[in-house]
């Protein structure tokens, strides 16, 4: 609670500094579509809830990666840096069926897993050139609050090799750092530009619904790169 507080404090911060430009700031906005690539199974943690389901279900955990798009507000403090609070988007369903089981017809026993993510997000940009050269590069930081969505629907096995059907869900909001690295080109009063945005946090799942074969404190990794494609417009 202590962390989300301090997140929500670091974002006020920032928003205050936005809100307040001098008159002279230059102010954009960003619109951004690209993909979100999610942490690969041989780097998640051993109580993520994709890790641990690849125990009996079969499926690819890189599957999850997936498109996203949003928006950003921008105000140049200097020459030099940019301040900026933006807001994504982030979904993506993925087919999975138990590993060693199938229904007594032969047919696989399927599920769905989804998992929905909408990053907030307030960050400061270093620009080395400034904002008048022909190409700005760019690297900068900050901080993520990330609402988040996941859910397991489908058909299931029980302890007594019984099928039944249910759906799983589990959502909250998770803090954690922001990283991003780009550059752009000015196009008259817009600029094209590409990023990598790397995100981290993860989601602690309710242990009363089993997720993650049950273990004590499972948790869903919500981390990795967002690779985008932007559109500036400046006022």
């Amino acid at each position: 609670m202590r962390r989300l507080m301090l997140c929500f404090g670091l974002v006020a911060l920032v928003m205050g500094s936005v809100a307040t430009p001098s008159a002279s700031a230059q102010q954009s906005f960003n619109v951004y579509v690209g993909g979100f690539i999610v942490r690969g199974e041989e780097s998640r943690p051993a109580n993520d809830v994709l890790f641990r389901n690849l125990d009996f279900l079969a499926f690819n955990v890189k599957d999850f990666n997936g498109f996203t798009f949003g928006g950003e507000w921008l105000v140049g403090m200097s020459d030099l840096f940019d301040a900026g609070i933006g807001v994504g988007f982030y979904q993506n369903s993925v087919p999975s069926v138990y590993a060693d089981l199938v229904n007594a017809d032969g047919s696989e026993i399927e599920q769905t897993l989804k998992l929905r993510v909408v990053p907030v997000t307030a960050t400061v940009r270093f620009l080395p050139l400034g904002h008048h050269a022909p190409i700005q590069p760019y690297v900068g930081g900050g901080v993520g609050i990330l609402p988040w969505r996941y859910t397991e629907s489908g058909d299931w096995v029980d302890t007594n090799n019984n099928i039944f059907r249910n759906t799983y869900t589990a959502s909250g909001t998770s803090v954690g750092p922001v990283f991003l690295i780009g550059a752009q080109a000015p196009v008259g009063t817009m600029a094209l530009g590409l990023e990598g945005r790397y995100q981290g946090g993860h989601g602690n799942l309710p242990v009363d619904q089993g997720f993650a074969g049950g273990i004590a404190n499972p948790q869903i990794d919500l981390s990795g790169w967002n690779v985008l494609f932007h559109v500036n417009f400046r006022f």
